[in-house]
Formats: C-alpha cells, sequence, structure tokens
C-alpha cells in the first residue's frame, strides 16, 4: 500500500512536469478510495533529493530578470501566462512538500494539503495548455523562484510556513489576479480569463487553508496570531505586503477585521 506522506516526497522529486501531475492525479484518486495509508508520525529525510524536482527549463533568474509581460504582442501575453504556470508549478511543490515535512499534524491537515496540490497542479496544466496553443510551453521563457525560496526558509517550522507561504506569498495571489485577468479582457482573450477565474476561486480555499492551520497552530500554543504573524514576518524576511488589496477574497479566506485592518483596508 502506498503512504501518503512518502509519495508525495517521491512525487516532490520528479523532475518532469507532466509526469509530476499524473503522479499527483494518481495519489489524490488512490487516496480517496482508501487505497493510501497516512503516517503522520513518521521522520521523512530528503538528503540525498534534490527538492523541488524541475525541468531543466525554465532558466531561473532575478526577479528584475524576467522578461516584460506586454498585452500588446502574442509572445508578451505568452510571457505573463508562463509566470502564471511557473506560480502554479512551485504551489503544487509547495503542497507536496507541506504534506512530507511536517509531522505529527491531524489527518485533516494532510487532506487539506492533498486537495491543494491536486488543484494547483490542474491550474497549472490549464495555463500550459494553453500557452500550448497560442505556440508556446513551460520552460520557454525565464522564471523567477520567489515562492520557492520562502518554502525554503520555512522549512523548520510548520507554524512559520502556514503564516508565511499560503496566508502571505499566495495571498497576494488574490489581490493580483484580477487585475490580470482584467489586462486579458482587454485584448479579449477569453480562454485566458475563464482560467484566471479558475484559479481565483480555487486560491481562495487555498489561503483559507493557510489560515485554518495557521490559527489552529496558534490556539493549540496559546499565541496570538496577530503577533506571532507579526514575529514570524520579521524572523523570516517576509516581504512586507502592499496594496491594493482584494479585500472581498481575503475575507472569503479566512483574514479577520482586524487583520484586515492592520493593512488599512477597512
Amino acid at each position: 500500500m502506498l503512504e501518503l506522506r512518502e509519495t508525495a516526497l517521491a512525487i516532490l522529486a520528479s523532475t518532469d512536469a507532466q509526469s509530476k501531475v499524473k503522479q499527483l492525479h494518481h495519489l489524490f484518486d488512490e487516496y480517496q478510495l482508501g487505497r493510501v495509508g497516512l503516517a503522520i508520525s513518521r521522520t521523512l529525510e530528503d538528503r540525498s533529493l534534490n527538492l523541488p524536482g524541475r525541468p531543466s527549463k525554465p532558466e531561473l533568474v532575478p526577479p528584475l530578470e524576467v522578461p516584460k509581460r506586454r498585452m500588446d504582442t502574442l509572445e508578451g501575453r505568452a510571457i505573463l501566462l508562463h509566470s502564471l504556470a511557473h506560480i502554479e508549478f512551485n504551489a503544487m511543490n509547495l503542497a507536496l512538500d507541506a504534506i512530507w515535512r511536517f509531522s505529527d499534524m491531524p489527518q485533516a491537515y494532510y487532506e487539506d494539503w492533498l486537495k491543494v496540490a491536486k488543484e494547483e497542479s490542474y491550474h497549472f496544466s490549464l495555463v500550459n495548455e494553453h500557452m500550448q496553443s497560442l505556440g508556446y510551453c513551460y520552460g520557454d521563457f525565464p522564471a523567477h523562484n520567489s515562492l520557492w525560496e520562502m518554502v525554503e526558509r520555512t522549512s523548520d517550522a510548520v507554524i512559520a510556513r502556514m503564516a508565511l507561504v499560503p496566508r502571505t506569498m499566495e495571498a497576494r495571489g488574490l489581490d493580483a489576479v484580477p487585475g490580470i485577468r482584467d489586462r486579458f479582457k482587454q485584448v479579449k482573450e477569453s480562454r485566458a480569463v475563464e482560467i484566471l477565474e479558475i484559479i481565483l476561486h480555487d486560491e481562495i480555499g487555498h489561503v483559507l487553508i493557510g489560515n485554518r492551520w495557521f490559527n489552529f497552530l496558534c490556539s493549540k500554543a496559546g499565541l496570538s496570531p496577530i503577533a506571532t504573524y507579526r514575529d514570524l514576518a520579521r524572523k523570516y524576511c517576509a516581504p512586507t505586503l502592499r496594496g491594493p488589496f482584494n479585500v472581498e477574497a481575503r475575507k472569503q479566506a479566512g483574514f479577520t477585521s482586524e487583520e484586515l485592518s492592520i493593512l488599512g483596508v477597512i
């Protein structure tokens, strides 16, 4: 019988993007059928693995070296789609990492992140297939690695991971996606608009999962979520949050009125 966390680690190490997606969907389906075990207290090691497994392309460069995303050319639109595909690829990997890396969490935690991993892989496939319809594919352009760098920085503590990856880095996507969607609307690229609507809907749920487990860990340890988040953001050098913010999406994703007030949006 497969074991969920061990298999998640093996899929994370896979270097072929399409194979990673197929393996993940198989794991999800098998888990739903009760054919996958879960050893929550097992200690797993990644010493011999190069994580995350990724294809030889795209080339990873500093954020300022990523090509400009002009909307008035086909290539410019493909570059923007490529950046979205790269985000979704990394998001799939971060969900797999959340499953294998952190032991002794409730069963629902692992099930939540398995669902997130599957949905992120679906988003990646949607964007990549649309790029292919335009004559491009994942790996054709350079990309930056900021999201995964935060995953690596928070590898020592699940509370830091929940605070600073889903509810910080991914929550920025809630703010950014509507603007990107509207740019595609302006050039009448309806399929891209449809895909971005799917991504925005699902990402609200992903950030909600991050909020759920961050607040669970704070409650379990008797910590103030507001003060704890502030301390973790400082300790792990999280990016400063700047608007405009998608207030309605953030509310749906579980941010409290006090948290939104600190952002200066209510």
